[in-house]
């Protein structure tokens, strides 16, 4: 079985909603925690207004508090070239571009169309490499926008080619508001690496409507190499009503690892994590395997 990357993205996107603010210390506590279970690739925070998204003022703070590294890739998600700046600024390996597949959501997003928010995905790719980062790009609401509705995948099919010409390090299709059902993953995924060349796919679930691990399973077998998660299952964005957590991490590795696909992480860490992640923010989060425990109960099923 070929192997699966998992991008931990509970410290931004698990954290972005939450409405009481989390301390800077615990969310630096939550990135090491992370890498200490096997990441490589995490996505810190993210370079936005504070005004609109208070829980992510403290970017650079997270950023200096984090361990210098060779072997972890930070990512910081920008909306803007401001952003991109404040960013580069930091010790942030990554910028993580937003292109957004509806003209509606995007205005409540970031302020931006549709194609706007192409054209500065593609800006943001060219400043990471100017200051010798690498630039990635996520297609947000790629499956469905919570105001406009169906999503025609044609248009999220021209989007990534039109992203392509940038050249990012990846490209991510993003089911922000957890709308997808597995056909549509396969779908979206071959018709957008049809036209994307050699540049990488990644993919990103929210479990809304309880089809996440389901749809980040289709994304594998149509090919997918790389796949979001977040700690506890934390998430949700606060522009886009009722869209709730991102997959957990613990349950996407459990199933991942008892299929045979190796991921590199330690799930018995990540179920301690899990289980502290629960008492750091003082109530019952949606993973299920930090619950239930591993299984068998008594080995330790490090993929």
């Amino acid at each position: 079985m070929r192997p699966v990357e998992i991008v931990e993205v509970g410290a931004r996107d698990g954290l972005q909603n939450e409405p009481e603010l989390v301390p800077t210390h615990t969310k630096i506590a939550l990135i090491n925690r992370a890498i200490g279970a096997g990441n490589r690739r995490i996505e810190t925070a993210s370079f936005v207004n504070p005004h609109r998204v208070p829980q992510m003022a403290d970017a650079e703070a997270v950023m200096a508090g984090l361990p210098e590294t060779k072997d972890v890739i930070y990512i910081g998600l920008v909306l803007n070239e401001r952003g991109a700046e404040r960013a580069l600024a930091t010790k942030v390996h990554q910028l993580g571009a937003v292109a957004v597949a509806s003209d509606t959501f995007a205005m409540r997003n970031q302020g931006q169309t549709c194609e706007d928010s192409v054209r500065i995905a593609k800006a943001i790719v060219s400043q990471a490499k100017a200051k010798g980062r690498s630039g990635q790009v996520t297609i947000s609401a790629a499956f469905g926008c919570p105001f406009e509705g169906e999503v025609d995948p044609a248009r999220v099919v021209a989007m990534a080619k039109d992203l392509a010409k940038a050249a990012p390090c990846e490209i991510a299709l993003a089911d922000t508001i957890g709308v997808a059902v597995p056909s549509q993953v396969t779908s979206l995924v071959h018709a957008v690496r049809a036209v994307i060349g050699d540049i990488p796919l990644r993919a990103h679930f929210h479990n809304t409507r309880n089809t996440g691990l389901a749809n980040a399973w289709a994304a594998y077998e149509a090919g997918i190499a790389t796949l979001d998660s977040s700690l506890g299952g934390l998430g949700g964005c606060p522009f886009a009503p009722k869209a709730t957590g991102n997959i957990p991490t613990e349950d996407l590795v459990y199933l991942l690892s008892r299929s045979g696909v190796a991921t590199g992480l330690d799930l018995d860490r990540l179920i301690e994590t899990g289980v502290w992640l629960t008492d750091m923010m003082g109530r019952a989060l949606p993973a299920m395997v930090s619950r239930a425990g591993n299984f068998p109960p008594a080995l330790s099923l490090t993929a």
